[in-house]
């Protein structure tokens, strides 16, 4: 069973699916029957197909793309018109990250509720005995069993958790080997931040100011986690000690060291970046008998030893083994993309 929460520090705010939506042309649509017709009416180049979405916790539509089906009782035009053209553009994103694109013929699955208690009430079935620990999530989205599951917490917050979740959904699936957190965690955080034109998104992970904005505090209070460590704990160590500063510090960290990894001196260590990617998506990683079998089960939890010893262990592998050397070029890069950052 592999499960992934994407962690957002900030409230939300669920929509009301009662009162008749209005499309961004003034039209009124005061039925889910009227908003399949509107959406075919736009022409999106992403949609391939809109239908009712009969389920157990409201008004809904089964929407599908290339290679998505999205569930969602979210009956907000201008949200539901973005959706389509928001996942095709991720799996592009998703595929970037790697050498060669890779297809899958198999679609993913969405659902997105329109409000937090349509949520609670499909996570209390889906999740089974973990429910309690999903509950607890205050605004995003989770990843479990090939599916990402998130509500409305507004637009750009909605998009931030899709798509973070959305990297988690891609590589569970396709790759051979789970990747280690500080890789899994760094790439996703790439996805959290994007912007719409001409119906298609583009991600922009130099903008993605809550993690800067966290990156530069934890460089001001001097609290940065060494690399070693950053390369070998999980979130869930971190979120175990219920310090939001720590929770802060190792995802900030993780997303500048994949920034670092692909950026860095006009991308110098790109090709390492992409060899690390591309030996874990074919299962070549030279890791182990053992840490192989973990790695290619993903019904078994992420254990706190494989994490520790692959995270370093791959590091050092593709990228250096002088990892004193590389934390000072590391550092100087964190300083760099936080230099302009204002804190409010």
């Amino acid at each position: 069973m592999l499960l992934s929460i994407c962690v957002l520090i900030l409230g939300g705010c669920a929509q009301s699916g009662s009162a008749p939506r209005q499309s961004g042309s003034g039209e009124r649509i005061n039925t889910t029957e009227g908003m399949v017709d509107y959406l075919k009416k736009q022409n999106l180049p992403a949609l391939k197909d809109v239908h009712l979405w009969e389920n157990d916790y409201g008004q809904g539509l089964k929407i599908t793309t290339a290679h998505y089906e999205i569930f969602t009782t979210l009956l907000e035009p201008l949200m539901l018109r973005d959706l389509p053209g928001f996942f095709e553009s991720a799996y592009r994103g998703y595929n970037n990250q790697l050498p060669e694109r890779i297809e899958t013929t198999a679609k993913f699955t969405v659902y997105l509720f329109g409000e937090r208690q349509q949520w609670e009430d499909f996570t209390k079935g889906f999740t089974g005995s973990q429910a309690d620990m999903y509950l607890k999530l205050k605004a995003g989205a989770y990843y479990l069993n090939g599916s990402c599951v998130g509500y409305f917490i507004g637009r750009e917050r909605t998009f931030s958790a899709l798509g973070h979740e959305g990297w988690h959904q891609f590589n569970s699936r396709l790759f051979k080997y789970r990747l280690p957190s500080w890789l899994d965690e760094g790439i996703a955080m790439l996805f959290e931040v994007s912007q719409c034109k001409n119906g298609l998104f583009y991600f922009d992970p130099d903008k993605n100011l809550h993690r800067l904005g966290d990156l530069k505090i934890t460089l001001a209070q001097a609290k940065m986690i060494p690399l070693r460590t950053l390369l070998a704990i999980n979130p869930g160590q971190v979120l175990a000690t219920d310090n939001d500063y720590s929770v802060a510090a190792f995802y900030s960290q993780a997303y500048a060291l994949v920034r670092f990894l692909r950026e860095e001196s006009y991308g110098k260590r790109l090709s390492n970046f992409h060899r690390l990617l591309r030996d874990g998506l074919n299962g070549r990683w030279q890791i182990g008998d053992v840490n192989k079998a973990i790695a290619a089960d993903r019904n078994i939890p992420l254990t706190i030893p494989w994490n520790e010893q692959v995270g370093v262990l791959l590091f050092e592998q593709y990228i250096s083994n002088d990892l004193e050397a590389i934390e000072k070029e590391y550092m100087f890069f964190c300083r760099k993309i936080v230099y302009h950052v204002r804190l409010e």
